[in-house]
């Protein structure tokens, strides 16, 4: 029986993007150590604000101004802190609703511990002693007994000097995955460089890499059928911007590669060839790494180009 194998897996990207009106009036403004909410229709004050009002859907522009303290309305203990979380030692996350809002922003409450923190206890913002426009620039919520810094939201009209107009937000996802036994089959026989896929009982299709069960016929799949090493570029891209961490020059091409006796492309980088050299039909072979479990990329084989009608259902 094939080991079962499981292992971390971090997807990690930068996500860009712009700044209408409203969002960019309140990140500038926390950068300026102010506060900003936006009044909707109703009278309503939202913090953090929205640009349409989420009961008329009308656009909203009435900026005010609130204050930097409030009161939690509710909480969480956060024993174990992640790396990128706003505090280093365990803290609370809270909703607190600052004084003059209506709704409540969700941060980082410093507090020794669960025991010091309740529904209903005043807290104001601690500033970040640098600040560049993000919601990082409230470094924290602290708990506070003093009154109100504004009791009434203060009408506002967002301009500052140099505003920010875009952000760039990390995102991370952390997991263990377990591909399971097929793909855990799959796996194992690239160790020995070989590439191995699943034949339906039923339609016969070869399913690469396998998924335990036919997408088609919705049937499981067991049978073990070796393809490749060689297969036909069935489409591709040429990739123009370089990613982060990835020791590649730019440009280079990504393909769909059919692997001889497979019924189902599989993507790989083309390299050994010019990048506008590269075409439908073209004819490649695997290169493996020096040492690792994958196939580095494929490069041409020196055959004649496949005729499109023997991978025109894979394209």
């Amino acid at each position: 029986m094939t080991e079962i194998l499981s292992a971390p897996l971090v997807v990690e990207f930068p996500f860009t993007r712009s700044l209408g009106p409203v969002q960019s009036a309140f990140l500038t403004g926390l950068r300026e150590r102010t506060v900003l909410g936006v009044r909707t229709d109703d009278g309503r004050v939202l913090v953090p604000p929205v640009e349409y009002d989420p009961v008329t859907a009308n656009e909203l522009r009435s900026l005010v101004r609130v204050a930097p303290t409030g009161t939690v309305t509710s909480w969480a203990w956060n024993p174990s802190p992640r790396r990128g979380q706003p505090l280093g030692t365990p803290f609370a996350w809270v909703l607190v609703r600052l004084d003059g809002a209506d709704t409540a922003l969700l941060h980082a409450l410093d507090a020794p511990g669960p025991d010091a923190v309740r529904t209903g206890m005043r807290v104001r913002i601690r500033w970040a002693a640098a600040r560049t426009g993000a919601i990082t620039d409230i470094a924290c919520l602290e708990p506070y007994g003093g009154e109100p810094e504004t009791a009434e939201p203060v009408p506002h009209d967002g301009e500052f000097a140099d505003p920010v107009t875009g952000i760039t937000v990390p995102a991370r996802l952390d997991y263990v995955h377990t591909p399971g036994r097929a793909q855990s089959a799959y796996l194992k026989a690239l160790e020995d460089r070989r590439t191995v896929g699943e034949r339906c009982p039923a339609c016969r299709k070869v399913y690469v890499p396998p998924r335990g069960a036919c997408p088609t016929c919705g049937i499981a799949t067991a049978e073990q059928v070796e393809v490749g090493p060689r297969g036909t570029v069935t489409t591709f891209c040429i990739v123009n911007i370089k990613a982060k961490n990835l020791d590649i020059d730019v440009p280079y091409v990504y393909a769909h590669i059919a692997l001889d006796g497979a019924d189902l492309a599989l993507h790989g980088r083309i390299a050994g060839i010019p990048y506008d050299e590269v075409r439908m039909g073209l004819r490649v072979e695997p290169v493996w790494a020096e040492g690792a479990r994958h196939v580095d990329h494929y490069r041409p084989t020196g055959e004649p180009d496949a005729d499109y009608d023997t991978y025109k259902e894979l394209v």
